[in-house]
């Protein structure tokens, strides 16, 4: 998991972005937050996170001097701004920032700045890496341990004990994790369940209602239903 940090004064995006985060099982784990730029320093000094979202308007210190500080840290800075000028920019590839978001944040948005960030470095295991930038990408195909491993360059036993040892399930539990979390969002945005399992690779609707009632707890039916009331 990446250690990351979310600093902002606007409770909305701190939201935002967890649930953002959490919603797409991006396997980074938020270790603390911050709502000015002095808390930001004290907090990213302490914690050493490996990732950290700067808002650049900040109370104390904006988010470009709190990177001015950070300089010889080993961190990854994606700044967050309602405004992404060209001078903004500049300033941002001269304090060595990996990238910079605009507000409202899209989830594409998040992904793409995070790849650029960390390159899909999750886990300190490079088949590992591997095997997760495909599953993220290729989620609705079909997928199996075999098949990963000769991506990720490794022997099956290898890389079933990596998905054991950083995530503690089987690489075939991680995929369905993905999938269902993808369909999950497929259904808020008002599609029908059939819709949804053909789109995260689900030929069978009985082993997509049974994984998703695994993950969600509920069938998919009653998911639909419930996010269409609210």
């Amino acid at each position: 998991m990446v250690r990351a940090v979310i600093c902002d004064d606007e409770t909305a995006s701190l939201t935002i972005i967890q649930y953002l985060i959490k919603s797409e099982n991006l396997p980074i784990d938020i270790v603390g937050t911050a709502s000015n730029g002095l808390s930001a320093l004290e907090l990213i000094r302490s914690e050493k996170p490996e990732l950290a979202f700067l808002d650049i308007q900040m109370p104390r210190f904006n988010g470009f001097e709190v990177v001015e500080q950070l300089r010889g840290m080993k961190i990854k800075i994606i700044i967050i701004t309602v405004y992404s000028t060209f001078a903004y920019a500049q300033k941002a590839l001269r304090l060595g920032v990996s990238d910079i978001i605009e507000k409202p944040i899209h989830v594409s948005q998040l992904k793409d700045a995070i790849n650029r960030a960390i390159g899909w470095n999750f886990t300190d295991s490079d088949p590992l890496n591997l095997a997760l930038h495909y599953i993220y990408l290729h989620y609705s195909e079909a997928i199996n341990l075999n098949s990963l491993a000769e991506i990720s360059c490794c022997s099956p036993s290898h890389l079933a004990h990596l998905f054991k040892q950083h995530f503690d399930m089987s690489a075939l539990s991680y995929i369905h994790k993905i999938r269902i979390s993808k369909a999950s969002q497929i259904l808020q945005d008002g599609f029908t369940v059939q819709e949804a399992a053909a789109q995260t690779g689900y030929n069978s609707l009985n082993h997509f209602y049974k994984y998703f009632k695994l993950y969600q707890g509920i069938t998919p039916g009653a998911y639909r239903h419930i996010n269409k009331l609210h």
